[in-house]
């Protein structure tokens, strides 16, 4: 392969096999109130013939006899396309390649362009790749040591005048970092993965100069050194090692790390769980000599600490030539076929436009993305619709409401879904949905969990706030995440803006691990908020007859700009029975504009004042 191209796979298609072993500056106390977010198929066919009758038999003039066509079987494997830039360590000019990129995309928060810049295992001297939207950086080694950067991998916020809070949309996975001064920076919101790193060094999560910053979610990943949070609202860490970590804002969420600051919620604001109760990483690309092949990581139960600690992870690998390499500007009906005909998909960077959903019908189906490939429905379709199967796995692209309302953009099972999927479930991971922001959209439901046993791992469900297309009745959306599912687990809940409830819970015994919400700021007064006889829509409502349910570390925020007079009555809502639990809750009204009455039901001390301090309830009931 040339140096600095598209990647490309030439090797032919080898049975699966399994993996081999094993499984300070000075920072406010306070950030004050989180700031206002401001801105073809080939058609060759084959044909089947059919034998009619003579002509002699029918008494009738011939005609030619009748033809079935099928479309010719797709290809598996192939060109990553352009906008996958491919790195080893003989490469010229990477760090010029990093920056071309990063002029790109540093502030194009509601642009087209998608890229992934992959790096070959080998050690890498002084680079510094800064990420802008809409970016991801990778190793392509079986373990983040394999592929070291002597340098950086930077999130700052120059571009928003040393304020985090947007950006969103960017993810590092499977590299080793040895940072030029000690610390990387990674100074993210929401839609920021940092999975499968191995910092041998100390992680500030907030921009330079301490301005505000709304994250964020590490998985898999061991920092040798400190996590410095400092401005940073709250964060949720799985399964990981850290070398110790520095403060917490308001809501600090730690499950299966090693390292992690004791229970101590709310002062300091940690919640620690010795274990993560369900977890199976995200599938990810990395090269077996030429080839290009998909690892995909075993579930575990009750994990704690990263999955590489002795080498090659635990789990299966598939050659790309068993996935169809999409590209944008090809249609629905192609990847259906593709679907059908037995391929898994990887979807290249780019933006693809859908007139139908994608139908994943099929036990182990992989549906991956590069470079935040966004899927956008242009008739008002679903998106995504998973049948009632076994080990599927969604991960790693966006889904963009379009202008026409979708009644849902991503549907796990059909209605009524009932299969036991507790050996092999289906995993959402890093699958992002956005309503409004870049255009025109509306959508009554984001997702909807049926299956059962689905593990949603770190997404965000943004109804836009800023940008384009944005108004409460303009990008209308007014379900977040419904789950009928029962044993559903989430692991890094992020629910915003939504019109109504941000969350819905109807399964049994579902499970969450962290939850992130603000309330829509955009409310035009308390009539469009009011819930029957309630203020507002709870952010996380468990149905009443739910009769089994946990949840720990979960926080709601209110901002409403619009009319600061806007009382919610309460973030959490749930029935009063001893199997459904919530540990560590809090409240905040940002600034004072809007008023909480309650955190949990009729739980909890009331917001009050522009101190913008948390209201809390350690446990309930």
């Amino acid at each position: 392969m040339p140096p600095d191209s598209p990647g490309r796979s030439g090797a032919a298609d080898r049975p699966d096999r399994p993996g081999s072993a094993e499984s300070p500056g000075s920072p406010p106390s306070t950030p004050g109130r989180r700031a206002v977010l401001g801105a073809a198929a080939l058609a060759a066919p084959a044909l089947v013939g059919l034998t009619a009758p003579s002509a002699a038999a029918t008494g009738r003039r011939a005609h030619p006899a009748p033809v079935h066509r099928r479309p010719r079987a797709l290809p598996g494997g192939g060109d990553l396309g352009p906008h996958v830039l491919v790195f080893d360590p003989s490469t010229p000019g990477i760090q010029a390649r990093l920056d071309d990129v990063f002029r790109q995309q540093e502030s194009a928060q509601f642009g087209t362009g998608r890229w992934a810049l992959l790096f070959k295992p080998g050690t890498y001297h002084g680079l510094n790749a800064q990420l802008g939207f809409y970016t991801s950086i990778a190793g392509l080694g079986l373990s983040p040591d394999d592929t070291t950067i002597n340098g950086d991998v930077t999130v700052d916020a120059g571009w928003f005048n040393g304020n985090a809070t947007q950006n969103f949309w960017r993810s590092a996975e499977n590299l080793a970092l040895v940072p030029a001064n000690g610390t990387d920076r990674w100074a993210v919101a929401q839609a920021a993965p940092f999975r499968r790193m191995h910092v041998r060094g100390g992680l500030d999560l907030a921009p330079s100069g301490y301005g505000w910053a709304s994250g964020g979610y590490i998985a898999d990943s061991r920092i040798d050194g400190q996590v410095g949070p400092y401005s940073q609202q709250q964060w949720y860490t799985r399964d990981s090692a850290v070398g110790g970590w520095l403060n917490g804002v308001w809501n600090m969420v730690f499950s299966g790390v090693d390292g992690a600051p004791a229970q101590s919620f709310p002062n300091p604001p940690y919640t620690t769980l010795a274990t993560t109760p369900v977890s199976r990483e995200k599938p990810f690309l990395y090269v077996d000599g030429d080839e290009f092949r998909v690892f995909l990581p075993e579930k575990r139960t009750g994990a704690r600490g990263v999955t590489w600690g002795n080498g090659t992870p635990r789990g299966t690998s598939l050659p790309l030539t068993r996935f169809y390499v999409a590209r944008p500007g090809v249609c629905a009906a192609t990847l259906d076929q593709a679907l059908a005909q037995g391929l898994h998909l990887l979807l290249t960077p780019g933006v693809y436009h859908l007139d139908r959903p994608l139908r994943v019908d099929r036990p182990g189906t992989v549906v991956l993305g590069l470079g935040f490939a966004t899927l956008v429905p242009d008739n008002g379709t679903t998106v995504i619709k998973v049948a009632d199967v076994d080990g599927v796995r969604l991960a790693g692209f966006l889904i963009d409401a379009g202008p026409a309302a979708s009644a849902t953009l991503l549907e796990v099972g059909p209605p009524g879904a009932s299969k036991d999927h507790s050996a092999d479930p289906t995993t959402v991971q890093d699958v992002f949905v956005r309503i409004g922001g870049a255009g025109a959209a509306r959508a009554t439901t984001s997702m909807v969990i049926n299956n059962r046993h689905t593990v949603v791992d770190h997404t965000w469900l943004w109804r836009a706030d800023h940008g384009t297309g944005v108004g409460w009745d303009t990008n209308r959306a007014d379900y977040g995440l419904v789950v009928h599912g029962d044993d559903v687990v989430a692991t890094g809940l992020f629910v915003e803006h939504f019109n109504k409830y941000d969350v819905q819970w109807y399964g049994q015994r579902g499970r969450t691990v962290f939850f992130q919400n603000e309330k829509a700021y955009d409310a035009p007064n308390q009539a469009a908020v009011q819930n029957g006889p309630t203020k507002g829509y709870a952010a996380y409502k468990v149905g009443d007859r739910v009769t089994a349910h946990e949840a720990w570390g979960l926080g709601s925020y209110c901002y409403y700009d619009v009319d600061p007079t806007i009382v919610q009555h309460h973030g959490f809502e749930a029935p009063d029975t001893p199997g459904v639990r919530f540990h560590d809750l809090l409240v905040v009204s940002l600034g004072g504009n809007g008023q909480y009455e309650h955190v949990i039901n009729e739980t909890g001390a009331p917001t009050s004042g522009t101190s913008t301090t948390p209201s809390t309830v350690v446990s309930y009931p």
